[in-house]
């Protein structure tokens, strides 16, 4: 039985792995930064697929050396999603651009070290932008360029991540394979909505969050980004390849608002924030100067590759939505 290294397990998209992996087969070891939370991922896990001993965890931390060689050593595969994400700025840009080059550059080590055959790396659109000017067409070539404006520390911590492992297997024997996706929603199985895309869903459908930005971009659903992380796991010609896992075509944040009010979302409120407003708010609000790269913009990235190599096709968009806001209306009734 083949055993993949999976960082992040406890994470809004690596939950979704670790059950994928399991439901194809692989035995599962998942990091955490406390061994703590074993349980109570191991209890989430539970409520999608019995483990049936197919799942351990070991104790990481992405800005630290320790344990990162013997949670590699006995695994057949890593797969890298852990990263930090927030939607603020923070004062700080290197509190995101460290831990994410840092952590990945340790996962790429330790793998190495452990003459591990492939690592699949979760990377995003985002490092995909080119200058953030918008309208771009986007493709597996496409870089985002650090020094743009509008660049945010989130921006540069995934394009510079992602740079910085394509550097490292250069001389290597080593494959790597890259997953970009969109925006990402879908059910969540923590039964939380602490994430960033849960909590986008609890402002709308409660109506507190009254505006939407006008940007598009292709939107992904995380049981679709889960998947193609399982498949690029072995397939031969994934290999040194970028993937983008999204919808077909870009959609917009208001396409969002206006498909669930016209679908019985009573709450939800469908006006769309002037650019100007926005802008405007953004000299004094951390999480609107984070939206800056994509207000009034649009982005198309070109899924074809993905769907041929894989023989995959994407949750449709209005399936992705309508099952977040029922996960989202399920864990808020749990709450209510």
């Amino acid at each position: 039985m083949k055993k993949v290294l999976l960082t992040g397990i406890s994470g809004y998209i690596g939950l979704h792995c670790a059950v994928e992996l399991l439901k194809n087969g692989y035995s599962v070891k998942g990091s955490i930064r406390s061994l703590s939370k074993a349980e109570e991922v191991t209890k989430l896990i539970k409520n999608e697929i019995d483990p049936a001993g197919k799942l351990e965890f070991c104790e990481l931390d992405l800005l630290k050396d320790d344990g990162w060689d013997e949670a590699a050593t006995d695994c057949d595969y890593v797969m890298h999603v852990a990263s930090p994400f927030f939607s603020k700025i923070p004062k700080n840009e290197n509190e995101l651009i460290k831990p994410a080059v840092e952590g990945t550059l340790r996962a790429l080590k330790a793998a190495n070290n452990a003459n591990i055959k492939r690592v699949v790396l979760t990377s995003s659109m985002v490092a995909m932008l080119g200058d953030i000017m918008g309208d771009e067409n986007i493709n597996q070539n496409s870089w985002t360029q650090v020094n743009a404006k509008n660049a945010t520390a989130y921006l540069k911590s995934k394009t510079l991540a992602e740079k910085n492992a394509w550097e490292f297997v250069k001389d290597k024997k080593m494959e790597l394979v890259t997953i970009h996706p969109g925006p990402v929603y879908g059910p969540t199985i923590a039964n939380n909505l602490s994430g960033e895309s849960m909590t986008l869903f609890k402002r709308i459908l409660t109506g507190e969050l009254k505006q939407m930005i006008h940007a598009s971009i292709n939107m992904s659903d995380v049981r679709d980004v889960a998947k193609v992380h399982v498949l690029a796991l072995e397939n031969e010609q994934a290999k040194g390849q970028r993937f983008i896992v999204a919808t077909e075509k870009a959609h917009s944040f208001p396409e969002i608002t206006n498909l669930l009010k016209s679908n019985g979302y009573e709450q939800v409120g469908t006006k769309v924030a002037p650019n100007f407003m926005v802008k405007l708010l953004a000299n004094f609000d951390s999480e609107m100067k984070g939206m800056m790269p994509y207000v009034g913009k649009k982005y198309e990235g070109d899924v074809s590759k993905t769907m041929n190599t894989f023989n995959w096709t994407p949750v449709p968009f209005a399936e992705m939505v309508f099952d977040t806001a029922k996960s989202v209306t399920e864990v808020l009734k749990t709450q209510n």
